[in-house]
C-alpha cells in the first residue's frame, strides 16, 4: 500500500482495534481467562478493571479465529497430590505460574477429562483429522451382522456427496384490460421452473464396492455425465470384479479389437486357472482409423443419409427453396440471379447476453413476404392481392401492409397476442407467428450467408424451443427487394421489429417452416478441407449381395454411379461439363472447406430428386427415401428398409507431429499408434491428450 503502511501492518492494526473494542464494551464480558468489568467512580468517570480468572485452562478457550493462539512458552500440566487425593492443574510461563493452580477431586477430574476427550474427538471428526474419515452430509453407517461383512469386506458404508442443486420456481401473472375478452381470459398466469444440478457422489460400501456418479445439467455433451459402480473381490474368490455403468473391454489381440466406451455390466470371474470375462452393454462410441503419410493426415469417413445437420441451415424463404435445384443445374455457374446485400439474424436470447444495440423485441411471421402459393394462414386480410409478385418481399402479400396500419398494437410486445385474438382466433402463436422479448442479433462471425442461393448456416445448431427470424434485402433483375424490418430502420426500442420467421418453437413436418430447414448438408467433423486427396462416394447397401455398392441394382440407373445421379459429378477436373467419376469440389456450392461440410446441389437428393430419375413407380418406391424429408430424423431412422444410403470417402489435412483424432473425451488407453506395422509405446514414442483428442509424436 501507499504512504508507508504495509498490508501486514494494516491487519495488525485492525486486530488491535477489534481487541480494544471488545475491551471497552459496556457491561461484563468473560473471555479467554480475563474478566472485564466497567465501573464508575464518584465523579462519574468510567474506567476498566481487568481481573484474571483462575480456573480450568481449557474451559475459557475460544475457537474463534479472532483470538490468537497461546504463545509456545505457555504450558499446562496435571500433577496428582497423593496426600490430599487431588489433581492439581498448573499453567506456567516458562518456570513461573501465571495463574493460580486448580484443584479437583478424582470424581471432578474424571468428569472433566471425559468432557474434554469427547469435545476433542468430535472437533477432530469435523476437521477430518482422523485418517480415513471425511466430514460429509451423510455420516458413516455401520451395518451389523457377519453376512454383510463377508460379502463387502467391511460393515462400514461411507457416502460422500459434493456439489450443488438449485431449483428456481416462479410465477408470472399478466393482466390485460381488454373489454373484448372475458374476465377469465384477461388474467394469464405462467409458471417458470428452472433447475441447475452439479453433483458428484463418491463412496464405498465395505472394502470391496466403490461408486462414483458425476452429473451436471449444464454439461454440453452426454459423455461428461458418468456413472461407475465397481465391486472387487478378494484374490481367492470366484467373483474377481463386477462393474456397472461406464465400462471398458480392452483386448490384446489384433483380430478382434476391444472397446473403451461402453455402458452396461461387466463381470470378471475365475474358476481355478480359467478366467471368464463377460460384458452386457451398450456401445457409446465407435472405432476409427487415421492414417498419416508424408506429413499429411488421411482420415476416412462414413455418414448415413439420415445424419444431415438439423437446425443449422435454413432457406430465407420458400422461393429460394423452389429455385435451388434449377439454380445449380448448370454448374459451375450459379444461375439464381439473386444477390443478398444485407441481412440481420435474430434468435432467442438463451445466453442472457444483453447489449443495447443487439437486443430488441421482435415479432416474426411465417407467411411474411411469401407469394400466394405459400401463404398458409386463412386470414383474408393477409392474402396476396391479384397479380402480386412471386419474389419474396414485403409486398408479396398484404400481411406487412395490414400489420403496419391496422394492427398498431403489435409494436407493443405485450399486446401482440391481443391484437389478433378478437378478430382472428385461428391465428396462433407458435404456428403463424412468434414474439420474443430481448431477442439477440447474431454477429457476422456466428453464421455464414450464401448470397446467391439464399440460405444461412449457423455455427451452432438451435435448440428445439429456440426461434430464428431474419430481415434481409436483395437485388434481382436490377430491382431491390426487402423482407422484414432492420434495427436501423428508425423503429426505436422497445417497439417490436417485424421479421420473417424461419423456425418457431413448434417445428413440425406439418408446417411450411419445416421445408425451410435444409436437409441436404452433411458434416464430416474434419475442420478445414483441402481438395488434395479428397474422395467421396455415395453408396447403397444392397441386401442381395450384402455389400455397399455405388449404383442402384435393377433400375434404369444401374449403369450410372450414384455420385452422378445425385448431381455431385457433372464436371471433370478442368470444370468442363463432363463426368469423370470423381466428386465435383466446388467451394460454397458442393463443399464448405472451412467447416468441413458436404452440400448436395439438390434439395431432396434421396427423395423427390431420386424419384424423378426412376420412371418405374414400383421400382422408385423401393429406393426413394422420401420419409427423410417429410418426417423428423427420429421417425426416418426407424424405416430400415429405406435407410440404406450413405456417404463414404476420405480426406487429408496437414498434421506435422500432432495428429487430430476428430473426437474429444476419449477413454484412457483407447488410442493405439502403429508405425510401419510396429506398435509404439505411449509416453515413450507418443503422448495422447484424451480430453482434446490429439496425439503428439515425441520420438523422431
Amino acid at each position: 500500500m501507499g504512504s508507508g503502511i504495509s498490508y501486514k501492518n494494516l491487519l495488525i492494526i485492525s486486530y488491535l482495534l477489534l481487541i480494544a473494542s471488545l475491551a471497552i464494551w459496556p457491561g461484563e464480558v468473560k473471555g479467554q481467562g480475563v474478566d472485564r468489568t466497567q465501573v464508575s467512580d464518584t465523579a462519574g468517570k468510567s474506567w476498566l478493571r481487568l481481573r484474571d480468572v483462575s480456573g480450568i485452562p481449557w474451559e475459557n478457550r475460544s475457537e474463534s479465529p479472532l483470538f490468537l493462539n497461546n504463545p509456545s512458552n505457555i504450558s499446562s500440566s496435571v500433577v496428582y497430590d497423593a496426600e490430599r487425593n487431588e489433581y492439581v492443574i498448573y499453567q506456567k510461563v516458562g518456570a513461573f505460574d501465571y495463574r493460580n493452580p486448580v484443584r479437583m477431586n478424582p470424581e471432578e477430574f474424571r468428569k472433566y477429562q471425559f468432557d474434554k476427550e469427547m469435545r476433542d474427538y468430535w472437533e477432530s471428526r469435523i476437521r477430518g483429522d482422523e485418517p480415513g474419515f471425511r466430514s460429509t452430509l451423510i455420516p458413516r453407517i455401520e451395518v451389523g451382522g457377519e453376512a454383510f461383512d463377508k460379502i463387502f469386506g467391511s460393515n462400514v458404508i461411507n457416502i460422500i456427496p459434493q456439489g450443488s442443486a438449485e431449483l428456481i420456481f416462479g410465477i408470472n401473472i399478466s393482466r390485460t384490460e381488454n373489454p373484448a375478452l372475458s374476465e377469465k381470459l384477461r388474467t394469464i398466469p405462467t409458471f417458470d421452473f428452472k433447475e441447475k444440478i452439479q453433483m458428484n457422489v463418491t463412496g464405498t460400501i465395505g472394502d470391496k464396492m466403490q461408486l462414483g456418479v458425476n452429473y451436471n445439467t449444464d454439461a454440453m455433451f452426454d459423455f461428461e455425465n458418468r456413472t461407475k459402480l465397481e465391486y472387487s473381490g478378494k484374490e481367492d474368490e470366484i467373483i474377481r470384479k463386477v462393474e456397472a455403468g461406464d465400462v471398458t473391454l480392452p483386448l490384446a489381440g489384433t483380430l478382434i479389437t476391444g472397446s473403451y466406451s461402453l455402458f452396461g455390466l461387466k463381470t470378471e470371474m475365475q474358476f481355478g486357472k480359467l478366467n471368464v470375462t463377460t460384458v452386457l452393454s451398450q456401445q457409446k462410441g465407435e472405432s476409427s482409423v487415421i492414417q498419416v503419410e508424408g506429413g499429411a493426415q488421411l482420415s476416412s469417413f462414413e455418414i448415413n443419409a439420415d445424419e444431415y445437420e438439423a437446425n443449422r441451415h435454413f432457406f430465407l424463404s420458400q422461393y429460394f427453396r423452389d429455385i435451388y435445384d434449377e439454380a445449380l443445374r448448370n454448374l459451375p455457374i450459379v444461375s439464381s440471379g439473386v444477390n443478398i446485400e444485407r441481412i440481420e439474424v435474430w434468435i432467442t436470447n438463451k445466453a442472457n447476453r444483453f447489449e443495447e444495440a443487439n437486443n430488441r423485441n421482435i415479432v416474426a411471421f411465417m407467411d411474411l413476404a411469401e407469394n400466394s402459393q405459400h401463404v398458409f394462414n386463412d386470414v383474408p386480410a393477409f392474402q396476396a392481392p391479384p397479380g402480386a409478385m412471386i419474389y419474396p418481399g414485403n409486398g408479396a402479400n398484404n400481411m406487412y401492409e395490414q400489420l403496419t396500419t391496422a394492427y398498431g398494437q403489435i409494436r407493443n410486445v405485450d399486446q401482440v397476442t391481443n391484437a389478433f385474438e378478437p378478430l382472428y382466433p385461428g391465428f396462433q402463436i407458435g404456428r403463424d407467428f412468434e414474439k420474443i422479448e430481448n431477442a439477440r442479433k447474431l454477429n457476422d462471425r456466428e453464421f455464414t450467408l450464401n448470397r446467391q442461393l439464399g440460405y444461412i448456416s449457423l455455427n451452432t445448431p438451435l435448440n428445439t424451443d429456440e426461434v430464428l427470424a431474419v430481415a434481409f434485402e436483395y437485388t434481382l433483375g436490377g430491382q431491390v427487394f426487402k423482407v422484414g424490418e432492420f434495427s436501423t430502420d428508425g423503429i426505436t426500442a422497445p417497439q417490436t421489429l417485424i421479421l420473417k420467421l424461419l423456425k418457431g418453437t413448434t417445428l413440425s413436418p406439418r408446417l411450411p417452416t419445416w421445408d425451410l430447414m435444409m436437409k441436404n448438408i452433411y458434416s464430416l467433423g474434419s475442420g478445414r478441407l483441402v481438395r488434395k486427396d479428397f474422395e467421396l462416394n455415395v453408396l447403397y447397401q444392397d441386401d442381395k449381395t450384402g455389400n455397399a455398392v455405388n449404383y442402384l441394382p435393377g433400375t434404369n440407373l444401374e449403369e450410372e454411379i450414384l455420385l452422378q445421379v445425385m448431381g455431385l459429378d457433372y464436371l471433370n477436373s478442368q470444370l468442363d461439363r463432363e463426368s469423370d467419376g470423381f466428386f465435383d469440389f466446388i467451394e460454397d456450392v458442393t463443399v464448405n472447406t472451412d467447416r468441413g461440410k458436404i452440400i448436395f446441389p439438390v434439395v431432396e437428393p434421396f427423395g423427390s430428386h431420386l424419384r424423378s430419375k426412376i420412371p418405374d413407380a414400383t421400382m422408385a418406391s423401393r429406393y426413394v427415401f422420401q420419409e427423410l424429408y417429410d418426417s423428423t430424423q427420429t421417425v426416418a431412422r426407424q424405416i430400415a428398409e429405406k435407410n440404406k444410403f450413405k456417404l463414404a470417402g476420405s480426406y487429408s489435412s496437414e498434421s506435422g507431429s500432432e495428429i487430430r483424432l476428430n473426437a474429444t473425451s476419449i477413454p484412457q488407453g483407447a488410442v493405439k499408434v502403429v508405425a510401419g506395422g510396429v506398435p509404439l509405446t505411449e509416453n515413450v514414442d507418443y503422448t495422447v491428450d484424451y480430453n482434446m483428442g490429439t496425439v503428439r509424436i515425441i520420438n523422431p
